[in-house]
């Protein structure tokens, strides 16, 4: 058994949901859902297979995340995770729908952070044990830091 750290590779500001699931239909399901939660996102979709063909399954309507989907996806190489890279919208947007795909079973991040998938490899393949998201802390929150998280939150519109 190996331990590998796999870097996700993406333009610093790009947002990308890496979760797993369980079927060959998560690409078209993960597909329907992101559209029906807002028509205006674009988006690329890749989904590793863990059975059958064993291939990388993917979707979207935008070649360029599409190809970091795929990019993606092939480093990664564990077992039925899905990583879906997406612009004009945030996560927290299309989460929840993600979530209510009845073949997701967990999702690993949300994030547009510099992220590390954590990876196991055994003869038999490889799984993700989990990611490195963004920073450690360096610090608690001030007064002026409060008040600056909740400016930034109305600026952006995710709070009145």
């Amino acid at each position: 058994m190996e331990i590998i750290v796999i870097p996700i590779y993406k333009p610093d500001d790009l947002n990308f949901i890496l979760g797993q699931s369980h079927f060959i239909k998560t690409v078209e399901d993960l597909h329907e859902a992101l559209i029906q939660s807002s028509p205006g996102v674009r988006f690329g979709i890749a989904f590793c297979e863990a059975s059958g063909k064993c291939l990388i399954r993917f979707s979207g309507n935008d070649d360029k995340l599409i190809e970091l989907a795929k990019r993606n996806a092939e480093l990664i190489g564990a077992g039925h995770c899905f990583i879906i890279f997406m612009e004009g919208i945030f996560p927290i947007s299309v989460l929840n729908r993600i979530q209510e795909v009845p073949e997701v079973c967990h999702i690993f991040c949300a994030t547009a952070n510099p992220t590390q998938v954590l990876l196991v490899e055994t003869k038999q393949g490889r799984g993700i044990l989990g990611v490195v998201d963004g920073n450690s802390p360096k610090g608690i929150e001030t007064e002026e830091d409060v008040i600056e998280r909740k400016r930034f939150l109305r600026t952006i519109g995710y709070k009145l």
